[in-house]
């Protein structure tokens, strides 16, 4: 590709991030941040956890988001009784169209394109856990048979900050599955004031799409050809490096201070 058609991409690719923000906008009053580091996470083909006090539109953004992106949604509410088998699937026997008796998959609600796990830190780690293999590998094993996910797949974990009873802290292995912990701030004066105005006018609409799911799949793709310099990936290397308390390259503080 030469540069007249890279720089052609490049704009095509800005133009239409520009209209999914755009859509975003229309039902999302303000966190400008959030909707962009929702946008990265989707764009790189990363997971992301929500964490913000109640009633700031948390759940609202995933909707808006999936709706934006045209994707199908699916939305999984952690509660402390909820089962591995509640998100992944399970098998069922049941009469085939031969007339025998065979298990056959049903599938959980993880078969979607956006999950949103809704209060992930209220479900036992046991249930967390049923999220490891979708997040990280893109499909899930259940009676020993491997069923693949739908390609784009986003997990985005919701969390209450202020909320601590009733809870149970996300291990390190599940935080590993997030690129990002998207912090939720509350909006300011004008922005809140405009929210009641829209909150109370009528119902809430989402957003339409104007993309396909192969449109997007090509702007991811155009996101993995972007080249990334020596010096940045050094760079990236070396943050790696130096926060190991066993590497020579790390300062003295994390020898004394890091496990």
């Amino acid at each position: 590709m030469n540069v007249e058609e890279a720089l052609a991409v490049t704009e095509a690719f800005v133009e239409q991030a520009r209209t999914v923000r755009t859509k975003l906008k229309q039902t999302i009053v303000g966190q400008d941040a959030v909707l962009d580091q929702l946008l990265i996470c989707a764009l790189t083909g990363s997971h992301a956890l929500i964490v913000g006090a109640p009633g700031l539109a948390k759940t609202l953004m995933v909707k808006a988001l999936a709706r934006a992106l045209n994707w199908k949604f699916s939305r999984i509410q952690f509660t402390p009784d909820l089962m591995p088998s509640d998100i992944t699937g399970y098998e069922l026997l049941a009469r085939g169209e031969s007339g025998d008796m065979q298990m056959n998959f049903r599938r959980g609600p993880v078969f979607a394109n956006i999950v949103l796990a809704d209060e992930i830190n209220r479900a036992a780690p046991k249930t967390q856990s049923a999220l490891l293999e979708a997040m990280a590998e893109r499909h899930v094993t259940v009676g020993g048979e491997t069923h693949l996910l739908e390609d784009p797949f986003l997990v985005v974990a919701t969390q209450n900050s202020i909320e601590q009873e009733g809870t149970y802290p996300l291990p390190e292995a599940q935080l590993d599955r997030f690129m990002m912990e998207i912090r939720v701030g509350y909006p300011s004066r004008a922005q809140e004031r405009e929210i009641v105005l829209k909150t109370t006018a009528g119902d809430e609409e989402l957003p339409t799409s104007t993309l396909t799911k192969e449109d997007f799949l090509q702007l991811r793709k155009t996101v993995r050809a972007v080249p990334v310099p020596d010096a940045v990936v050094d760079y990236a290397v070396s943050l790696c490096l130096g926060r190991r308390p066993d590497n020579d390259q790390a300062d003295e503080a994390v020898h004394n201070y890091v496990a």
